[in-house]
This record gives structure tokens, sequence and C-alpha cells, in this order.
């Protein structure tokens, strides 16, 4: 005989390895059975929004689905800004939670399933008699529809004795949407139509292409076309010609860059969402522009979308290409030669990298992040928090994948999430070195999980805190326009004190040649290493690029 918490435990730990959390009344049994029964691993937590955050990264970070557990109630509660986050960024995670008891909730219970589901998350409450069929249908759901799901064990039903832990057929793999209709075939037509006569092709990739395994059949689509190429920041380095690629499209790209997607006449955007930032606020493409979008979304989600094939990005694209093979093969005319052949990209991909130091003596964070580009391992994995700093990491540090950057937080436009990132990114990336980069606000607001960034990522373990004492996204659009300053700034925090304390190394950057540090760290052998902070004290007087942008919009 089993109870309830054990049928969860062994079930969930047969099809997802990593879980992290904080033991509370509501799962202590579940993490019990968890660790003395199961061979899943568990990351211990500060912090509940810790537990659904790194859950995030590890996926964001791999392609590997995690769980994360707390305590019902309050620890519930703390959990629902990560959820929104991962909600709104379609990842695939299962929270486990205790609940209410059957009988009613008591006065410090809360209506969990109310409140999940006002940020976008389905929850399944385990039974009496379904403990294990409802654990494999919430992480079915969630790799289907690649969404977080909340799998609630009732506080009266956590220890019931039910019978021998039954075997249970696992998640089915979910099937590529394929563009099969009339109607997508012949889009599909037309679009190969364009792409042909196009003069100047482009293909803009993202996360969707890359989550589809597209890489492959997007250069190959590239070749046919002669097209140039861009991504989004979630999508980046996903065409395998990355002579012939613009970067990173939208506020985080070289000026010269996206003034060269104006030039596109036809422009294919695959397994990318179009959001404003992307866009440019609506300015990304020329007016005359034919804009086609693939998706599995089942309607454009830009209004600049002229033409939409709803379909799986790998097999869309695969079949755009046997169109253009076979037109080829018909005798119709090639480009002579091709655009993508007579643009400098190296060139156009250029950022202005600024000087030292600002006007105001701290350090220009363009300089001093294009150094660390310089300096940082070429192994590793940046996880981000969100901020007004999240355009130097962009801007200059290239990942060599898309699974090599991840920003926890910008979907939802959240701050204070980037030390609980580190330690999913470590778990998933047990070889590669982990980068996180954070301002000075949240990362004030995330320290809970500080420790656990240095415990878990070790000698591996790199922050990078871009500290100009303020909230400077707040700073830059507020206070430009003549807002009250006071609650913008903060008090400038020690960071590298904070990080010694807590068992790492911390060290204060006032110059580029404090960055010689990390050559140093970097040559060691891990098991020398403490996790390095570097502490950034940067100028809050220069304004990233995107941000100028938002300025701009709202001026």
């Amino acid at each position: 005989m089993a109870h309830t918490s054990a049928h969860v435990a062994h079930t969930l730990a047969a099809h997802i390895d990593e879980v992290f959390g904080l033991m509370g009344n509501g799962n202590a049994y579940f993490l019990d059975s968890l660790l003395r029964e199961t061979s899943a691993h568990f990351t211990a937590v500060r912090h509940e929004a810790g537990a659904v955050v790194a859950a995030d990264a590890h996926f964001r970070t791999s392609g590997r689905i995690a769980a994360a557990t707390t305590t019902y109630g309050a620890g519930f509660t703390n959990t629902l800004t990560a959820l929104a986050e991962a909600a709104q960024a379609r990842v695939p995670l299962v929270l486990v939670v205790g609940d209410e008891p059957t009988s009613g909730p008591r006065p410090w219970d809360v209506d969990q399933i109310a409140m999940a589901s006002a940020v976008g998350v389905r929850t399944y409450t385990v039974g009496r008699v379904d403990a294990a069929a409802a654990t494999v249908t919430a992480i079915e759901h969630a790799l289907t529809y690649r969404v977080p799901v909340v799998l609630a064990i009732p506080y009266d039903v956590a220890t019931l004795e039910i019978g021998e832990i039954p075997s249970v057929p696992g998640p089915g793999n979910p099937t590529p949407l394929a563009p099969s209709s009339d109607f997508a075939q012949a889009a599909l037509d037309r679009l190969a139509g364009e792409l042909a006569r196009a003069e100047r092709p482009l293909l803009l990739a993202g996360r969707g292409a890359w989550l589809a395994g597209a890489e492959a059949e997007l250069g190959a689509l590239a070749a046919a076309t002669g097209a140039l190429t861009a991504t989004t920041a979630l999508g980046r380095n996903i065409f395998p010609e990355a002579e012939f690629d613009l970067g990173v499209a939208g506020g985080f790209g070289a000026p010269a860059a996206m003034e060269r997607i104006r030039e596109a006449d036809v422009a294919l955007v695959i397994g990318a969402s179009l959001n404003q930032f992307t866009m440019r606020f609506g300015e990304l493409f020329a007016p005359e522009t034919s804009v086609w979008q693939v998706d599995t979304d089942d309607r454009a989600t830009h209004a600049r979308v002229g033409g939409f094939i709803r379909s799986d990005a790998k097999i869309a694209a695969a079949e755009l290409g046997t169109r253009l093979a076979a037109s080829n093969s018909d005798g119709a005319a090639t480009k002579t030669t091709p655009w993508r052949e007579t643009v400098d990209t190296a060139a156009d991909r250029t950022y202005e990298s600024g000087t030292e130091f600002a006007a105001d003596g701290r350090l220009d964070p363009r300089a001093v992040a294009a150094r660390l580009g310089e300096l940082l391992p070429e192994d590793r994995v940046v996880v981000s928090d969100g901020g007004h700093f999240i355009a130097w990491a962009n801007m200059f540090w290239e990942p060599s994948a898309p699974d090599r950057l991840a920003m926890v937080g910008t979907a939802f436009q959240s701050i204070g999430l980037g030390w609980h990132s580190v330690a999913g990114a470590s778990r998933a990336n047990p070889e590669s070195s982990i980068v996180l980069t954070t301002g000075d606000g949240g990362g004030a607001m995330a320290l809970s999980d500080l420790d656990t960034a240095i415990r878990v990522a070790g000698g591996r373990g790199i922050a990078v805190v871009f500290n100009d004492a303020a909230y400077g996204a707040e700073v830059n659009l507020y206070g430009l326009k003549g807002l009250e300053k006071s609650p913008m700034l903060i008090d400038e925090i020690d960071f590298a004190a904070l990080a010694t304390a807590a068992g790492g190394q911390g060290i204060a950057v006032h110059s580029l040649a404090d960055l010689d540090i990390v050559a140093d760290w970097t040559a060691r052998p891990i098991e020398e290493r403490k996790f390095l902070l570097l502490d950034l004290r940067i100028s809050g007087e220069i304004i990233a690029p995107y941000q100028e942008e938002v300025i701009r919009v709202n001026s």
C-alpha cells in the first residue's frame, strides 16, 4: 500500500528528473516519497517563486521539462508572479502544491484554483483514486500546450493509503501542426512564389522555430532563396550560416542591421510572435515590405502581417523548400547575385561600444559589456533578470544557440527573478558555465536565492550586476518626463560584499582593468574557483537603444 503523495511522487519521477522547491505542510509527504523512493533530483531553493523560476529556466536552457513544489496558502501565493511569467512565455512545467482539504477551506486557505486561473494556469487536483493518472495528465497538458500547470494535493488526501502505485501510460508526444488544409497549401504556393521572385528576401525566426527543431530546414530555405536572416532575441543563431545573418531584430538590434531589414521586399517570419519590441513598435519593416508569418497560433500576431500560415515551423520550412526546389528544376529564373552575398553583415551588426567612463565618471555599461563579451567563458549559458540593463547582454554577449540565453521575466515585464534562474540553468547544463545578468533593483529583490545560486552553480557560476543605484527603466522613462525621482533611486548596494558573505567571490568593478579577474577565474580549475560576482558600478546616464524606443513611443 502507498499513500496518495507517493503515487504522485513516483509517477512524476518517471517522467521528470529535476524538482525545485521548499518543504511545507502541504508537500511534506510528497517530498519525503520523492527523496526516499525515486531517482528524481531535488534542489532546495529559499523562496517559493524561486522554485517555479528554476523549473522555468531549466526548460528554457535545455528543452527538458522540470517540476517545482511548494506548500499551500502563502507558499502558493508566493509563486504567482513566476507562474504568470511562465504562462506568458509558454514554458511547460509542473508545480506540485498542497491545497485546502476536501472538507472545505481553513482560515488560512485561499482559492488557489481561481488564483492560478487568473494568471492563465490550469489546475489538476489529485483524488483518492486517480493520483497517478492525474499526474500524467498534468505533465501531458504542460508539454502539449507549452504551459505551466498546477498539480494540487488536498491536505486530507495527502496521506491516504490508496493501494499499490499503478503503471500509467506516459504522456504522449505532441503531434506537430501540419498545414494540411487546402487554404494553407494554397498559401504556401503563394508564399513560395513571392520568395522565388523576391530580390531582397528576409527570413526572421524565433523561439518557436527552435522548439520545432527547424534549424536545418531554415538553413536550406535561406540558401534556396538567397535570403538574409535575422532572429528574435529568443531565437539567436538558429540559422546555420552566420555570415548571412543580421543578428537580433528589434530594439536590441544594431542600427545598420535594422535599416537593412527595412530594405527587404519579402519577409517571412517563422516561429516568432512579433511582440512590440521585436517589431520596434511597428517600424521594423518598411511599409512596402510584404510580410508573411508562419506560426502555431490560430491567427497572425501582428497587424503588419499580410499573409498567415498556421503550421509547425519545421514542416512549413520543409514544404517551402520543396516548392522552391521544384520551381528551380522547372527552369525558373535564378537571381544572378543573391541579396545576401552583396551585404557586409559583420559591418551591419556592429554596435557603438562607448568609452570606458561616462560623463559622470562611472563605467559606460556598453564598454564594460563589450569587454565581458570577450572575457566570459565560451561555453556559457546566460540567464537574465528583467530591467533596463537587459540590452547590454543582448547586444554584446552573442549566444551560440537560442537555449544559451534565457530572459526570465521579460514576457510578464517583471524584475526580481534572476537569482532564482541560476539553479535551474545549472542543473540543466551541468557541464557549462552559468552567467547571470541582473540589475541592482531586481538583484536586491531576489536576494533570497543568492545563496541558492552560489550553492548550486559553485565554481561554474558568474553573476554580473549592472549597478547604477537606480531603477534605470523608470528613471529613463519617467524621470526624463520630470516626475519625482526619489522613488526611482536606490542606495548603492555592495553586492560584492553580499556575495562574499554568502560564500562566493565578490568584486566591485570600477574600471575595465578590474575585469581581468574574469580571465584569472576562467583559467583556474573549477574545483579551485568560487562563484564569482562582478558588481559593475555603471553610469545611469547611458540609455539603451531599446529604451530610447520606449521613451519615443511614450512621449
